[in-house]
């Protein structure tokens, strides 16, 4: 059995059973993949793939317990050659980073320029997606950092590091309704009004929904969307009063006038996550601590040491997390309880 095999296998599990998409993500022939899976195959005395004529029609079960095992002893080769790569102080290689837009366009920016200008010789793959299709990402082994708020349900596998807090702001034209109240706006003030927000977890309790229900109230989303931009430009249209995190106002926001929703959404958090037995490189710690100061090298370490992500928590219990505001920038803490 060789490591390459297992490679072709697993891409072909990976590209639905497409061999011609396998041999292009490995750059290599169709035959090629195919006789490789043949001779493991013939090697194991399995059939991993069910076939009609020279197609592959799915995968048998002894097939799907080879994928699983795949996954894993790849992953373990990845990170013997991280070691390796470690002990030699190199600077180069990959980093793939998974996360929404809202961080991806608000926060990361001035984070991956500071971290560009010191490991220029290191890829930096940027993936976006809800926190669902992010959760599919790391269990195709396609990105070694999560960046997310909320849904840990979905990651039970991440070691997850708390990075920094923010609330929500709302969003809406100048002569809208909710401008001449003569105060902040209440849950109340905007169940009263169609809504714009970000599309819902399709798994998980929203922290949205669930504010409003907490008094008695229903509240009328008429359009979701992962994008803030998007959320602004059908606020603008007058669909409905957005609602947004506040990283996302921005002083270009022409046209619309930013309320203070603090205090009446719960407070939300962002995480970096990783896998647990992943050997992260010398240039992973450091962009770890350059996207939450308080996440230097040695902290992460302590909390690599733990065994529970309970055990995580309770080390960070009483770390003052830093809030983001508008443009993703540091803002003092507003005081509103969480």
């Amino acid at each position: 059995m060789k490591l390459q095999q297992l490679r072709y296998v697993l891409a072909v599990a990976e590209n639905g059973l497409n061999i011609t998409a396998a041999a292009e993500r490995l750059h290599t022939s169709q035959p090629a993949v195919s006789k490789q899976i043949r001779q493991l195959e013939d090697e194991l005395g399995l059939k991993l793939f069910t076939r009609r004529g020279k197609s592959l029609t799915g995968i048998t079960v002894e097939g799907q317990e080879v994928v699983e095992r795949a996954i894993v002893i790849l992953r373990e080769v990845e990170n013997i050659q991280r070691i390796a790569q470690n002990l030699k102080q190199e600077s180069r290689g990959v980093l793939s980073i998974g996360t929404t837009h809202t961080q991806a366009r608000y926060v990361l920016p001035r984070v991956i320029t500071a971290f560009r200008e010191v490991y220029s010789d290191v890829s930096l793959s940027l993936h976006q997606g809800t926190s669902e299709q992010l959760a599919d990402m790391v269990e195709s082994g396609l990105i070694d950092f999560v960046i997310a708020t909320g849904g840990e349900r979905l990651f039970p596998e991440l070691l997850r590091l708390p990075c920094y807090r923010w609330d929500r702001v709302i969003l809406v034209p100048p002569d809208h309704d909710l401008t001449r109240l003569g105060r902040a706006p209440t849950l109340q003030d905007l169940a009263k009004h169609p809504l714009v927000t970000y599309v819902f977890s399709e798994k998980g309790e929203s922290s949205f929904k669930s504010a409003f229900a907490r008094q008695g109230l229903v509240p009328d989303v008429v359009f979701t969307a992962r994008d803030a931009d998007v959320i602004k430009t059908y606020v603008r249209l007058g669909m409905g009063v957005g609602v947004v995190a506040a990283m996302a106002q921005d002083v270009a926001d022409d046209g619309l006038v930013a309320l203070n929703a603090a205090g009446l959404f719960p407070r939300v958090t962002t995480w970096l996550g990783f896998r647990r037995e992943a050997v992260l490189r010398n240039y992973m710690f450091d962009f770890i601590s350059r996207f939450a100061g308080h996440l230097d090298p040695w902290t992460v370490r302590r909390a690599l040491e733990t065994s529970s992500q309970a055990d995580v928590d309770a080390l960070f219990a009483d770390q003052a997390l830093p809030m983001r505001g508008a443009g993703g920038e540091l803002v003092p803490e507003p005081g509103v309880p969480a």
